[in-house]
């Protein structure tokens, strides 16, 4: 049975300027489910840091609400939402910690706003630093760390009120890619062995391959498309989602001829000469547009955008053979001239 922890119905937010108004957000509704890794991404501008901010109503939308665990936070006092807020953890691209105080007094710093005791509190930090691989940076300042140990501090200090989801707005954006992998590892053991539904809000397609289950396009304030990593990334359906999983905005302009088609690869067939062997078949060769594989969940997928030749027979027999061999094909319309 799908259990779902957080529903956003029709949200809404909209900003009033002197001369205008911004819509930042809407109409957006959607669901996820307890233990997901939820992946919220667009490009940048696109409304997904103010969602996220609408999740623990930090942000109150001008309409529609989100219910987290079936409580309407629409309808909470401050101190109910408060409440929520401790099982809602945030965590941010520039990492937010308090610099006067040093990792241990980081992490124990919300646990002394719920009021724990000094002993308690220190032994809670203490194991969250062992979690997170920091235990002999408890007397450390921030200045004194790397991006990635701040941001494990970061993510020891939300863990501290043992929350239920865990929000991250852009979290790996200011590390490099090594530092990265590393965090994404973190969140996800922290996801598996804790079952903390994590929501990550992010521009970078690799993030979302690399840890999440599901994933929501936003696209100028609204969703464009949403569902499981697999389905988006293997059979994007809007102009948005094709833009991101595809490039295709980067490519169109080469992308033209006769007849052009994607074909995209799963497991084994992603690494198999399939073109290659195609080609010496049918006996006539084709210019390969775009080329991509790329691993989602641990498992490799791939996808090509070909240009077919023009004799239409030739194509009508490529695309055979290629549909022969359980590969998907789809004949790409908007790319001929």
């Amino acid at each position: 049975m799908v259990d779902t922890i957080i529903r956003i119905e029709n949200i809404t937010k909209t900003y009033m300027g002197k001369d205008n108004k911004v819509e930042a957000l809407k109409n957006i509704s959607l669901e996820i489910n307890r233990g997901d890794i939820f992946g919220i991404i667009g490009m940048s501008g696109a409304g997904k840091s103010t969602l996220v901010r609408c999740l623990n109503f930090l942000e109150k939308p001008t309409s529609g609400t989100v219910f987290i665990e079936d409580k309407d936070l629409s309808q909470l006092s401050e101190s109910e939402l408060r409440r929520v807020r401790t099982q809602v953890a945030m965590i941010f691209q520039h990492f937010n910690l308090l610099m006067q105080r040093n990792v241990l007094d980081n992490i124990c710093f919300p646990l002394e706003i719920i009021g724990m005791k000094r002993k308690a509190a220190v032994k809670r930090a203490m194991e969250l630093l062992d979690i997170v691989g920091l235990s002999e940076k408890a007397k450390n300042y921030p200045s004194q760390l790397s991006g990635g140990q701040k941001q494990r501090v970061a993510i020891a200090r939300a863990l501290a009120t043992n929350p239920q989801i865990l929000l991250c707005d852009e979290a790996t954006s200011a590390l490099d890619p090594t530092t990265t992998k590393s965090i994404l590892s973190l969140l996800k053991e922290i996801n598996q062995r804790y079952g903390i539904t994590i929501v990550i809000i992010t521009h970078e397609m690799s993030v979302v391959q690399e840890i999440c289950s599901h994933v929501a396009i936003i696209d100028s304030g609204e969703l464009a498309e949403h569902g499981t990593v697999e389905e988006v990334f293997t059979h994007p359906r809007t102009d948005a989602a094709k833009k991101l999983v595809f490039m295709a905005g980067q490519t169109t302009s080469v992308m033209k001829g006769k007849k052009c088609v994607r074909i995209t690869f799963k497991d084994n067939s992603a690494f198999e000469p399939v073109i290659a062997n195609m080609v010496l078949e049918c006996r006539t060769p084709v210019n390969i547009l775009l080329a991509d594989t790329r691993n989602i969940n641990g498992i490799a997928h791939g996808e090509m955008i070909l240009q077919l030749p023009e004799e239409e027979s030739a194509a009508e027999k490529m695309i055979h053979y290629l549909m022969e061999r359980k590969l998907e094909v789809e004949v790409l319309k908007e790319y001929v001239e």
